[in-house]
């Protein structure tokens, strides 16, 4: 039988299950409690255990003391409860809550998506991990001291790499190097989490995700956190490309529409190829959300991709009766001497 857990001040509960540590089902069910390494090395998560009583495995972990353990902290990134729990703890709220942390990061591995995206993915030192909301992004630090931003396509939840989806761009300096110089093991700073772009949980409204582009990525973590989570809202994805040669992770999109029913999953081709024989949507992917849905006030939309692609979407939903405060947008854009993204908004 999995175990309860209450956590002060706040009130709210959540079950663990056997063998699970505390912060894996927190996360899991969507609390954000505070964390740093995940290894009970930097005591970022530390709590006061109020009630109740919890394991540890073979050894107590490096950053708890023998003063921590006499007034009853624990770290719930290693503690497995035994019984019920009461914890004393806080609880982040918002992007603001989540320290902003400056890291060096090591390129784990780089995957070609399409002709001109590559996935890169980063590891960082053993000793950190990087909590984020679903949907924000790092920069990468440059010896000059630029900077360029990416959003991250992991959920935050499946944090032991970065993952990021980078598309070249005529003139842009470091995505050259991506595709052309920088191999596995190559040494990077980075610095995040960033932004106000990310999935508001505390909403039952149904969601419209639409991304153009490499705007995919924020909108993939977003879909896997809210899988992840168990949010059982209708979920819609519109994705706008050129063609059908730029559409990446299909495959991964076919697996959540078999597993999920309450995802929904619309490509919109704006100049498909002869050859790509598209029977599908075509044209501008605001235009296939706006025939979709002619009502969107019962709708938060989240909106990444070229920043005309954003705010065109934004006028036209406004038409459409889409609250002001219920559309989210993470627009960017591609330059070769300035940030390569632009942050959220």
């Amino acid at each position: 039988m999995p175990f309860q857990v209450q956590l002060q001040p706040s009130g709210r509960q959540f079950s663990v299950e056997s063998g699970e540590t505390v912060l894996a089902a927190a996360l899991r069910q969507g609390l954000m409690l505070p964390y740093g390494c995940r290894v009970g090395m930097c005591g970022a998560c530390m709590a006061t255990l109020c009630t109740g009583r919890i394991g540890y495995g073979d050894e107590t972990p490096l950053a708890l003391d023998d003063s921590d353990i006499a007034a009853h902290k624990i770290l719930i990134c290693q503690a497995i409860p035994e019984t019920d729990l009461v914890l004393e703890t806080r609880e982040l709220a918002r992007a603001r809550d989540i320290p902003i942390k400056n890291l060096p990061a090591r390129v784990q591995d780089i995957e070609p998506l399409t002709h001109d995206i590559m996935r890169l993915r980063l590891k960082l030192p053993d000793s950190e991990r990087l909590q984020v909301l679903a949907g924000q992004y790092i920069e990468i630090l440059l010896k000059d001291g630029r900077r360029r931003a990416f959003s991250m396509a992991n959920a935050p939840h499946d944090d032991a790499f970065i993952e990021l989806h980078i598309r070249l761009v005529p003139g842009g300096e470091f995505t050259h190097t991506v595709f052309d110089e920088m191999k596995p093991k190559a040494m990077l700073r980075i610095e995040g989490p960033l932004g106000s772009y990310y999935l508001r949980e505390d909403s039952a409204r149904p969601v419209i995700l639409m991304g153009g582009g490499t705007g995919f990525a924020p909108l993939k973590g977003m879909l896997e956190h809210a899988f992840h989570s168990g949010i059982e809202r209708p979920l819609h994805l519109f994705w706008g490309v050129r063609a059908r040669r730029d559409l990446y992770m299909q495959e991964l999109i076919r697996d959540w529409l078999a597993v999920h029913p309450n995802f929904r999953y619309t490509p919109v081709l704006s100049e498909p190829a002869a050859d790509d024989h598209w029977d599908g949507e075509t044209g501008l992917v605001m235009d296939a959300v706006a025939r979709a849905y002619p009502n969107l006030s019962g709708h938060d939309v989240y909106m990444s991709g070229p920043p005309a692609m954003c705010d065109a979407g934004r006028t036209r939903f406004l038409e459409f009766g889409a609250p002001i405060e219920h559309m989210f947008s993470d627009a960017f854009e591609f330059a070769a001497d300035t940030r390569e993204k632009l942050g959220s908004a």
